[in-house]
């Protein structure tokens, strides 16, 4: 089963030229390269993150530290 593309407009919105308007001055964007590394910076961080909660799931991660901590809230409520 293959995934539709979104469809979008070739008209550029109010809203999409102000969003373009503050990158290009923002990131002094000049070349395509620039438009790469534009690109590469704002949504760097967001890609790694989901990546990494992405693998957290997959490998248990989140369950393995739950029960870590519960086990570490256990022995400190035996010993006092």
């Amino acid at each position: 089963m293959s995934k539709e593309k979104k469809k979008t407009s070739g008209d550029l919105t109010e809203g999409k030229k102000e969003i373009i308007s503050k990158l290009l001055e923002e990131y002094d964007i000049n070349t395509a390269q620039d438009i790469q590394d534009a690109l590469r910076d704002l949504l760097g961080g967001t890609i790694k993150g989901m990546m990494e909660a992405e693998m957290q799931e997959h490998l248990g991660y989140k369950k393995v530290l739950e029960v870590i901590v519960q086990t570490q809230e256990m022995v400190i409520k035996r010993k006092k």
